[in-house]
């Protein structure tokens, strides 16, 4: 079962494709659902698509298809028909493709990470706009990237890390680790007969080795942006 903000915004998707065959834009989407941030229209849109009710079109920031509608949900009502008994006129409906658009989310951005020795993270927040399609689903965060350890791996000092919050990781993949409950670090993860490794993309740095207990995934590497100056 949807929640109602979820209903409202699968018919206002479905009502936009019918009109002009193009999908709302995540600013239209916040102010149809009078909600505060696009963020929030985030986290519907991937629920939506989790449970099967749209799906994004490949390479293309603003293209959402409706594939089913709730089953509650109430059909339009039939035109009626006209007195004289004349044929209706039958308008043409507009192209079904919507057209690519540079939608961009506001994401929290969570102080700097390490990519070197463990530095604090989490030490303060603003947000940072992010193209919504560098995103999938879930609840994401930022960071910015201090030091070179992970430079093998194309993550350079400056970089913002795009981090999907999880508290579960698998061998090899990239994380944001919590050390000891006080600092955080980017690297990648692997158990190693009871310990946890967390291992550096540069051979100048050597892997840290922590107890199961003094390590906890905050996250999961989900993307980069880069400035250039």
């Amino acid at each position: 079962m949807l929640t109602a903000k979820q209903h409202e915004l699968i018919r206002f998707i479905q009502q936009r494709l019918e009109e002009t065959g193009i999908s709302p834009s995540f600013e239209e989407m916040k102010e149809a659902l009078d909600l505060k941030s696009k963020s929030g229209v985030h986290r519907l849109i991937s629920a939506l698509e989790e449970r099967g009710f749209i799906r994004r079109l490949p390479n293309r920031a603003r293209a959402l298809e409706v594939i089913r509608q709730p089953e509650d949900s109430t059909p339009a009502p039939r035109a009626a028909k006209p007195a004289n008994d004349a044929a209706p006129v039958v308008m043409p409906k507009a192209p079904s493709m919507p057209s690519p658009a540079n939608d961009v989310i506001e994401i929290p951005l969570h102080g700097r990470i390490a990519a070197g020795a463990p530095i604090e993270a989490l030490e303060g927040q603003s947000s940072l706009p992010v193209p919504a399609a560098l995103l999938g689903p879930g609840e994401h965060y930022a960071l910015e990237v201090s030091g070179d350890s992970m430079i093998e791996a194309g993550i350079f000092d400056g970089d913002f890390a795009l981090v999907r919050r999880t508290n579960t990781a698998r061998d090899g993949e990239i994380v944001v680790a919590l050390v000891r409950g006080e600092e955080a670090t980017l690297k990648y993860l692997y158990k190693d007969g009871g310990m946890v490794r967390l291992d550096p993309a540069n051979a100048a740095y050597d892997p840290q080795v922590y107890g199961p207990d003094e390590v906890q995934v905050q996250g999961k590497l989900a993307g980069l942006l880069r400035r250039y100056h």
